[in-house]
């Protein structure tokens, strides 16, 4: 019963450290695109301004690219997004009149996935329907550079015209993880396949979802779109679970009414090809296996997956340190990577549960839509 899988999986914990400042910031902002922007650059600036000194030397961790070729890839993005998305592109020069960070270092944070391919970290996702007392759920372990914690926050937007949407995100970019007013939730993966440097930059993309709702909506702004980089992107809407492994060539729908899991490798037949061309992302394949067959022993034991067995299952020490909950390392070049933050998103009740570090070792605290 539960109860037993929760003791082996605290048994299989390392040593626990004190839990404190176990929340993340929460902000809120609201109004036209230039408003918000200067909303955030002046409560988070420092947060900001913080990412944007790290994040080159970050991605340098695994690619070595010199500053002034990254900003080349910066400066040439700033006329395509003005061009996809002027909205958007407001909103950072807003940020940029506040924060005192320059309009080209901001588009740096949103284009330095274009440097990297992996730079979404090695992610275990899952989306599941409605069941027991649980509405639909999509949940994540972040795992990626720690060094990025300190720059996170909870941030809803509630633009003037646009569906409201929260999302747990660094300051400084356009969209991440989360949901919106509409009951769509959505997570992030990274997918190892070929990329470019230069298109619509990802999180420009994912901004435009949370002004969706359906799973028909989204895949329609991805295929409209030159895209840069390969990302797999777990859903939960009111089309049921699903999971897109996108491509610069293609969206690969992989549907399921009652679950979709994924982690850092291609599903889809139509993509197996990439799986030979490129390296499996911190062992992807084992965690594949690992968080179907603890869903799957949950699902036999109760007759449905309650919120304490996802936790339980996010929060698995099997083949530590190479776990769900993954920590440090020797591994390289990604043996730093840890999980970051565990996400578990409500989305019909416009809540998340994160936890602020490993979940083994951290609360899983709720987060409400912003006010």
């Amino acid at each position: 019963m539960l109860p037993t899988l929760l003791a082996l999986l605290i048994a299989k914990c390392p040593e626990t450290v004190p839990v404190s400042n176990t929340r993340y910031p929460e902000l809120t902002v609201r109004g036209t695109p230039r408003e918000m922007g200067r909303q955030l650059g002046e409560a988070a600036g420092e947060q900001i301004r913080g990412f944007c000194d790290i994040a080159l030397e970050r991605v340098n961790r695994t690619l070595q690219i010199s500053r002034a070729s990254a900003m080349r890839v910066a400066a040439a993005s700033i006329p395509i997004v003005e061009q996809y998305a002027p909205e958007q592109l407001e909103e950072l020069r807003g940020m940029s009149e506040s924060s005192g960070v320059s309009v080209e270092d901001l588009m740096l944070l949103q284009v330095r996935n274009q440097l990297q391919a992996d730079a979404a970290g090695g992610c275990t996702s899952l989306s599941l329907a409605a069941q027991g007392s649980l509405g639909r759920i999509v949940a994540q372990n972040w795992d990626n550079d720690p060094a990025l914690d300190p720059f996170t926050l909870v941030l809803t937007r509630r633009p003037t015209h646009r569906p409201a949407f929260t999302t747990i995100t660094q300051a400084g970019l356009l969209a991440y993880i989360g949901f919106n007013e509409l009951g769509m939730g959505l997570c992030l993966n990274s997918l190892p396949a070929p990329s470019r440097r230069l298109g619509v930059p990802h999180y420009c993309l994912v901004r435009r979802m949370y002004e969706v709702g359906t799973l028909t909506e989204i895949v329609a702004i991805l295929d409209a779109v030159d895209r840069v980089i390969p990302a797999n992107i777990m859903l939960s809407t009111a089309d049921g679970p699903a999971d897109l492994e996108v491509t610069i060539d293609n969206v690969c729908v992989l549907q399921d009414p009652q679950s979709v899991l994924h982690t850092n490798h291609c599903l889809h037949p139509r993509l197996d090809t990439i799986n030979k061309q490129f390296p499996e992302l911190i062992r992807s394949r084992p965690r594949l296996e690992r968080i179907s067959k603890l869903l799957e022993i949950s699902m036999a034991q109760t007759g449905v997956i309650e919120l304490a067995q996802i936790e339980a299952a996010l929060r698995d020490h099997e083949d530590h340190p190479h776990s769900l909950c993954r920590h440090a390392n020797a591994d390289g070049p990604h043996g730093f990577w840890e999980t970051v933050f565990s996400v578990i998103i409500e989305p019909e009740t416009r809540q998340m549960q994160i936890t602020r570090g490993t979940p083994c070792n951290h609360p899983y605290e709720t987060y409400r839509m912003g006010n």
